[in-house]
């Protein structure tokens, strides 16, 4: 089975400059990636140098004495050392990271980034840590499954895509002597909406007709009023009571209630900056969203008819997360 992700939240740093120049020739950006000996790197720990260190002077200890013993003790821990980096790497070789799936957020919160890590033969995987910059890491083991899911959460940056960067995987296993690792980069970004910012009205808010406004609308049961008679008026709308009593010759009149379908208009908010304007009409969306009312957008370009729901609601926030140039997380 794969033991249960251990979320804690210690930051990693991100490869920068020359490395991180060469890694993208190195390991490219793909949403799987598999690991072999050109994505793995290993070298030895700081437990791992003080051991080797302490291996040297055993040994110059053993060539200044002359004694067999000390030789054996560091020809025996020498051996110990290769077998360790053998193993180290055994235990990420094989693995293959997939893109899952990254959730959308505000700014200032955290998007959930989803991956599944799968082994592509039998052997177990343990100790193995994953980490993205800047956000948390989780701590699995894989060893009678032969894949699990993880969820890493990570803080966004300002509205459009953002891209979390290159995902750390490391593990010292068994001994802690040597610290095997490599840097993917699985191709995921996360949409970041406006940041809402609530406005006293919505000016201009245009809608066909105000909420519970009558339309004449024939054959109707909802009666309306009086109207003078035209010739083709059904007789059973004629007001025979009214004729009874000497008045003119009338027309019952009816008429059905329409909703307010409110539109949320880019010129409703004129020489605002652009950030602005996006956050007011991202307020006024979640508003009309949850009290369950029509709405529909209109933005340079872009049009949405009014609607209401929760794919309603998530295409209004895509359209004014991604509208205009500026938009690229970072």
């Amino acid at each position: 089975m794969a033991t249960a992700p251990e979320v804690t939240g210690r930051a990693t740093s991100a490869p920068r400059g020359r490395f991180g120049r060469w890694l993208e020739r190195r390991i490219p950006p793909a949403r799987s990636v598999t690991l072999d000996q050109r994505r793995i790197f290993i070298f030895p720990s700081l437990p791992g140098l003080f051991f080797f260190l302490l291996l040297l002077l055993i040994l110059l200890t053993a060539i200044n004495y002359q004694n067999n013993m000390a030789y054996a003790v560091a020809f025996l821990l020498a051996t110990l050392f290769v077998i360790a980096i053998l193993h180290t790497y055994a235990n990420l070789a094989g693995l293959t990271l997939h893109a899952v799936a990254a959730s959308a957020a505000f700014p200032g919160q955290q998007s959930e980034f989803t991956l599944r890590l799968e082994r592509g033969r039998r052997a177990a995987h343990y100790g193995l840590r994953l980490a993205w910059p800047r956000g948390g890491d989780a701590r699995v083991s894989l060893v009678d499954r032969d894949s699990v899911e993880l969820r890493l959460f990570v803080p966004v940056g300002q509205r459009g895509w953002y891209h979390p960067g290159r995902l750390l995987l490391e593990s010292s296993y068994p001994l802690g002597l040597l610290r095997c690792w490599t840097w993917v980069d699985l191709d995921l970004r996360a949409l970041v909406y406006p940041q809402p910012l609530a406005s006293p009205e919505l000016p201009g808010a245009s809608s066909d007709s105000p909420e519970g406004a009558a339309v004449a609308v024939s054959g109707s049961d909802d009666f309306y009023g009086f109207r003078e008679y035209r010739r083709g008026d059904s007789l059973r709308q004629v007001h025979w009571k009214g004729l009874a009593k000497g008045q003119a010759l009338q027309s019952k009149h009816y008429a059905a209630y329409t909703d307010r379908s409110a539109w949320l208009d880019w010129d409703a908010f004129p020489g605002l900056p652009l950030e602005q304007r996006l956050s007011h009409l991202c307020h006024w969306a979640l508003l009309f969203e949850r009290g369950d009312e029509d709405y529909g957008l209109r933005l340079p370009g872009t049009q949405i008819a009014p609607a209401r729901g929760e794919a309603q609601l998530e295409r209004v926030l895509t359209a004014l997360a991604l509208f205009g140039a500026g938009g690229q997380g970072t």
